[in-house]
């Protein structure tokens, strides 16, 4: 079973050189007239999309100006903020208070400035539009659904260009005037099962990512999609070949393809970039999604690979190499089988590698995660393959210096 994480929820520039090409690259971009929907927005391969979650500012205690501060916006070229709801066939507001409303203190903000009783727009998207004037370069797109949230799209895809317009008018609400460049649907699936079920046909998707890009125009629309590239699995259950002239890219969610929800294991790293002797299930890998996805006409420059920022784990387990049985998930911080990178790399260190990411045994646990090391060899393949950029889940899990995503750029 593949379960996303989501809502429980080449050539070297020199930074000066690389600041100018991104300039030059991204302007005119939030201009309906200055670019064709299906324009990219930068040369294939540049794109740096990690996506800022609502919550991470409660227990995480992760906030946009941990971005600044950890060398992340110099490295970023958009931040997907997950998520707002679907809910009524319509998108909605996830998290209002932590979105618009908490106030920053001085030591908080990402500008040093306390916020105010009386000003208009605190909270995720006040900071937000801080970071962007430090970085004009950069740009933001509201992430719909998730895990969670994706109960709400069936009802959507009855009415698509309603439920369009609904979003256009939430992101585009002038009390955030500025903030958002586009938007991205997590649909988690269509015409097929996450959370819950969806039956509302294999047109859906394609239906509804049309509608986004006649009410959006020119601005960012964009897709997280499953990543299970089997025969009939969830990529054949909705038309994401059809879909592609809609988007700007797509982010095959390539990682959680194995987890301790198989509380007996086999141990399988849930990231791997190609399948290995003993994979647990064949076509359960980066290479074979994006094989998948090329081959049914999506674009490589519309296609993003992706990252996880955290391990999945088992305890239980004897057995060092990949494969081994285990008893249930490993702790974790916040949830069970599942850590930051931050957390793994000195409670679990990494000494092995499979299928091109990494593992460790530390005491009876086993945990999969990606490195430094092995982010560098998806990079190369990332290259090779000639693909749009590099999408992570999620900035929080990173180290305070920004460890992971400096590996990516």
């Amino acid at each position: 079973m593949h379960i996303p994480h989501g809502f429980r929820p080449r050539t070297f520039l020199s930074a000066a050189a690389a600041a100018a090409l991104t300039a030059g690259l991204l302007a005119g971009a939030g201009t309906a007239t200055a670019v064709s929907p299906t324009s990219p927005r930068a040369t294939a391969g540049s794109k740096v999309v990690g996506y800022f979650t609502e919550w991470g500012t409660y227990d995480r205690k992760y906030f946009v100006k941990n971005v600044e501060t950890s060398g992340s916006a110099a490295k970023l070229t958009h931040i997907n903020y997950a998520f707002g709801n679907v809910t009524g066939g319509k998108c909605a507001m996830g998290d209002s208070y932590a979105a618009t409303d908490r106030a920053y203190t001085a030591g908080e903000s990402v500008d040093g400035t306390a916020d105010t009783w009386d000003q208009p727009l605190r909270g995720n998207f006040n900071q937000l539009l801080k970071l962007k004037k430090k970085h004009p370069n950069l740009k933001i797109l509201w992430s719909f659904g998730g895990w969670t949230w994706s109960g709400g799209f069936g009802e959507a895809a009855k009415n698509p260009a309603a439920f369009a317009q609904s979003c256009y008018d939430l992101v585009e609400n002038s009390k955030w005037a500025g903030l958002f460049d586009g938007i991205d649907i997590d649909w988690e699936y269509p015409n097929a099962c996450g959370n819950t079920c969806d039956s509302s046909g294999r047109e859906a998707f394609r239906d509804v990512m049309a509608a986004l890009r006649a009410k959006f125009g020119g601005k960012l629309v964009t897709a997280a999609i499953s990543a299970d590239a089997t025969s009939g699995g969830k990529i054949d259950a909705a038309d994401y070949a059809g879909a592609a002239q809609y988007v700007d890219w797509y982010n095959p969610m390539t990682y959680d393809y194995f987890g301790a929800w198989d509380a007996k294991g086999p141990t399988a790293p849930h990231s791997p970039l190609n399948s290995y002797s003993g994979i647990p299930k064949a076509d359960f890998d980066t290479s074979a999604t994006i094989a998948k996805l090329k081959g049914l006409g999506v674009p490589a420059s519309k296609l993003l690979l992706g990252i996880g920022f955290y391990g999945r784990g088992w305890t239980g387990v004897t057995q060092a190499a990949p494969g081994g049985t285990a008893t249930g998930p490993a702790a974790g911080t916040y949830e069970q089988g599942i850590e930051d990178y931050k957390v793994l790399k000195t409670k679990c260190p990494a000494n092995g590698t499979v299928g091109g990411t990494a593992y460790a045994k530390c005491g009876s646990d086993w945990w999969s995660y990606d490195t430094p090391a092995t982010i560098a060899t998806k990079m190369a393949y990332k290259n090779q393959q000639g693909l749009g950029g590099t999408f992570f889940w999620e900035l929080s899990g990173d180290t305070a210096n920004g460890e992971l995503i400096k590996s990516i750029s």
